[in-house]
């Protein structure tokens, strides 16, 4: 399968003593929906962040797309969606989501107002940011991650504050993407949305824990859901670290 993805034995260490990265590898297939799950500093944003071109690995590499990261040439072809907002308050939902698509070279309002259309925001287009609630803006986010039509995009925690009914709708279009041959990387806490991902990377203390489809991943666990699974494996690699 050609690969969108490839990071190798990457490390990640931050002021303090945070090895957020420790020789972390995963491979991401074109046209698959990769799902990271973990607790909170596991390392998903760091990875994320690194295969965004935003990090540079203390040690491995990272390839996005055939191309070395960082490489500000590939970024045109990358969609981002931080967990943390980076909208522009006082810009409306439309110049929000045109100034984003424009810095990757995208200036077609038809695409921008389809990225609209999608978060379901189209009667709010000419709103500012600074008037629309929490779930709203991760709405605005998600549609600035998807206007310029990029072949791999980054998700970090993409459902948070999304009501069911259109976090359903977000996964039937990140699956229409798929079929059109763009890879999706998406963290997510939300166990039902594991079970939605081809593949699926378990990250404890910035490495891979286990890794595989949500069925398989429960199979060699022995467990009914992925969360006992994601434990099993956490608790097998607990084990491991105190017999070294």
């Amino acid at each position: 399968m050609t690969s969108a993805v490839e990071v190798r034995e990457v490390h990640k260490c931050f002021p303090g003593g945070v090895h957020a990265l420790r020789g972390l590898s995963l491979t991401l297939h074109q046209g698959e929906i990769y799902g990271l799950l973990g607790p909170n500093g596991a390392g998903k944003s760091t990875l994320i962040r690194a295969i965004a071109g935003l990090l540079a690995a203390d040690a491995g590499s990272v390839t996005v797309l055939g191309r070395p990261m960082p490489d500000k040439a590939i970024l045109a072809r990358v969609g981002y969606m931080t967990q943390a907002s980076a909208l522009y308050t006082d810009l409306t939902i439309w110049q929000n989501v045109a100034f984003f698509a424009g810095l990757m070279g995208c200036h077609d309002r038809a695409a921008i107002a389809g990225a609209i259309a999608f978060v379901d925001l189209s009667d709010r287009a000419h709103s500012r940011v600074s008037t629309l609630s929490g779930g709203m803006r991760q709405r605005v986010s998600l549609a600035v991650a998807l206007a310029h039509h990029p072949a791999l995009i980054l998700l970090d925690e993409p459902t948070v504050g999304v009501d069911p009914q259109l976090r359903a709708q977000f996964w039937e279009h990140f699956r229409q993407l798929t079929a059109q041959g763009v890879t999706l990387l998406v963290s997510s806490h939300v166990m039902d949305e594991a079970e939605r991902c081809d593949r699926l990377g378990f990250v404890r203390d910035g490495q891979i824990i286990a890794e595989g489809s949500a069925a398989s991943l429960r199979a060699q666990a022995g467990t009914a859901t992925v969360e006992e699974a994601f434990l099993h494996f956490a608790a097998q690699k607990g084990a491991a670290a105190n017999d070294r």
